[in-house]
């Protein structure tokens, strides 16, 4: 039995909110389920903050959720295998397994400081420019700290300094 790995990390569905918050207000969520934020409506209202903060949410408890099935897979396959290569593929199939796993506890802090973010009200603008930042960017990475304009602004300065 072979761990498989994800390389891309992506933001859980919507519609796939998890238990403890369906519990917690299951109408709200179910107003939450067809909801899709909007240009028309002011921005980072209730609604929308709520929504982001559902969707961080689901995202990290798919991780934390898939982190367990990595732990569980990874304990029941300690086999020692006879083949010099079967032994080493298993380990380096382990060793990205646990690269990914730890990628994805850096994302979890990241998601935590997002969520910081949403109680503070500071979620959705820009860390650089305080400008707000766009709607679909928020959809596409709801970890999101700079603008668009912000974040080509930053990767330039840092491929400028990895140059010299």
């Amino acid at each position: 039995m072979s761990v498989t790995t994800r390389r891309y990390i992506r933001p859980a569905r919507t519609d796939n909110f998890p238990p403890r918050l369906a519990r917690e207000d299951g109408l709200a969520l179910e107003k939450l389920k067809n909801y899709r934020p909007s240009e028309k409506e002011p921005f980072m209202n209730d609604r929308q903050r709520e929504y982001f903060r559902a969707k961080l949410l689901a995202w990290k408890d798919e991780i934390l959720r898939e982190s367990k099935i990595t732990l569980q897979t990874l304990q029941e396959e300690n086999v020692n295998h006879p083949d010099l290569a079967d032994r080493a593929s298993s380990e380096t199939d382990r060793a990205i397994e646990l690269r990914a796993r730890d990628r994805q506890r850096k994302l979890i802090s990241k998601i935590d400081a997002a969520l910081q973010r949403i109680e503070d009200n500071t979620y959705g603008y820009c860390e650089e420019t305080g400008e707000p930042i766009s709607l679909k960017r928020l959809e596409a990475r709801p970890i999101a700290t700079l603008s668009v304009e912000a974040q080509e602004r930053h990767e330039k300065r840092e491929k400028v300094y990895r140059d010299e």
